[in-house]
């Protein structure tokens, strides 16, 4: 009795083990059913290659909760889970890189521009995940020399469910043979291998927001530790270094504004719209970092004179690029397109422009500023107010319906509406990223649903009609009626 007993608790472990040791040898035959189809281009290796990849998805997402539901050894199995973690991702992203490469020189020769696009993404894609696991691996091991047990955040929890299950789909993709045989079940991994690119493309932008929010939660949480035992006590040293985190997440708020921008020269202004919504994400996390680590001062000016320091110079760049240049460029190529109607989109576009650069200078400039409130509505609202609507032009234009002229003018409408309010200086907009911090289920109810309109033609009203509510909030803000 004693035997059985002793048995059915050691069986809790010896799955758990299988769940969690088991991924590294299913990524790595994957990976060598994948060279066998690139070399003989034959269906069975990827047929075989594709149910590994699988088979190591499933393992990926349930060894969690089997771990934490038998507690075998908790501490070790979540460090092992994170090794595992970091050797599949490093065989599988490089492996879809390859593999995309190869797809359009020898499956798909005359390859479309936005085939080419998505082997750039995916490669994007694999430098950043390969970046993110060793920083987090880096960052870590700062907290655990202070003591302190790392905790899973939420991008990482988010991470590691997209990432499996997006690893499997691009490899169904990239290694594709067209002319397979006649099963169902090779059917049925064929379908999910020709997914459309723009549906990827959603699955890759959202995952491509988490990685580098995971870096950025890392780096609030740990940062302090890393620079304590770098700096040695030089408190100068200490906070230059420091500073180099929220420029980072700076920078790459101005990268995303002119990735969007890149997205809608090819007609992806879904996507564009997406990026936009993530270059709003890092501007959020910048501020919210430098008050982390201490940086942001957040005492009175001086002689009534606002400070002005090298990162706030760096966010109004970066707001600039993302919020101010992109929503007007992304407007520009999108009615321009349109040469049936006269317009001049040109000027309305640097309107908008110059009206969102003299509603930063303003900011920057703020004597008395109001916590927890803009004055006028925030450059990244009114970027992402704007650009919503142009999602519903592109699919008129796309499906040559009736409504585009509507359309046409009331984008053109809404810009000028949007540079109006942005200098609206009067009216209190509530601070979306603070009243998110104080309540976060916002946010995790929110950001699904746009996930989930984003595979959807709503997409564009959705976005819009949340955007409109904000536009006009003040009206009820207790802020603006007192």
């Amino acid at each position: 009795m004693e035997q059985k007993t002793e048995s059915h608790r050691q069986l809790p472990k010896r799955i758990t083990a299988l769940l969690i040791y088991g991924r590294p040898p299913l990524a790595f035959s994957g990976m060598l059913c994948a060279i066998a189809v690139m070399l003989t281009q034959d269906p069975l290796p990827y047929l075989l290659g594709v149910s590994c990849l699988f088979i190591s998805m499933t393992f990926d997402l349930v060894d969690g909760w089997f771990a934490a539901r038998f507690h075998p050894n908790n501490t070790m199995a979540q460090l092992a889970d994170r090794i595992m973690d970091k050797i599949v991702y490093s065989i599988i992203f490089p492996l879809l890189t390859a593999g995309m490469m190869w797809r359009m020189i020898f499956i798909n020769p005359s390859f479309a521009k936005i085939e080419f696009l998505h082997a750039i993404f995916i490669l994007l894609i694999c430098v950043t995940v390969l970046i993110r696991d060793n920083f987090a691996s880096f960052m870590r091991g700062f907290a655990i020399r202070r003591g302190q047990e790392p905790e899973s955040s939420e991008f990482t929890r988010l991470r590691t469910i997209v990432a499996a299950p997006l690893g499997a789909l691009l490899y169904a993709h990239a290694f594709l043979i067209p002319d397979g045989p006649a099963i169902k079940l090779y059917s049925w991994i064929s379908w999910l291998g020709n997914i459309p690119i723009r549906v990827f493309f959603v699955f890759e932008i959202v995952f491509l927001i988490i990685n580098f929010g995971s870096i950025a939660g890392y780096c609030r949480k740990y940062g302090t530790y890393c620079l304590d035992e770098l700096c040695l006590g030089n408190e100068h040293l200490r906070k230059q270094i420091l500073a180099i985190f929220p420029n980072a997440l700076t920078v790459m708020n101005a990268m995303m504004g002119l990735l969007a921008v890149f997205f809608a020269y090819q007609g992806r202004i879904k996507e564009a719209f997406l990026i936009m919504i993530g270059a709003a994400i890092f501007d959020k996390l910048d501020g919210a970092m430098a008050r982390k680590l201490g940086l942001a001062d957040d005492a009175p000016a001086v002689d009534g004179k606002p400070k002005i320091t090298f990162g706030g110079i760096m966010d109004d760049i970066a707001d600039t690029v993302s919020f101010c240049v992109a929503p007007a460029w992304i407007y520009y190529i999108c009615l321009s397109e349109i040469s049936t109607i006269r317009l001049p989109v040109h000027i309305i576009a640097i309107v908008y422009a110059v009206f969102g650069i003299s509603r930063l200078i303003y900011f920057t400039l703020d004597r008395h500023p109001i916590p927890g409130y803009f004055k006028g509505m925030p450059t990244p609202a009114a970027a992402l107010f704007v650009t919503s609507p142009l999602i519903i032009l592109a699919q008129a234009f796309e499906q040559g319906s009736d409504s585009i002229i509507f359309w046409y003018y009331f984008c053109s409408g809404i810009m000028v509406a949007a540079a109006f309010l942005m200098n609206l200086f009067p009216a209190k907009y509530v601070h979306v990223g603070r009243m998110m911090d104080k309540n976060p289920w916002i946010g995790r109810i929110d950001l699904p649903l746009v996930v989930l309109f984003a595979f959807t033609p709503y997409l564009g009203y959705f976005a819009f009609i949340q955007l409109l509510l904000y536009a006009i909030s003040p009206i009820m803000s207790k802020r603006n009626a007192g």
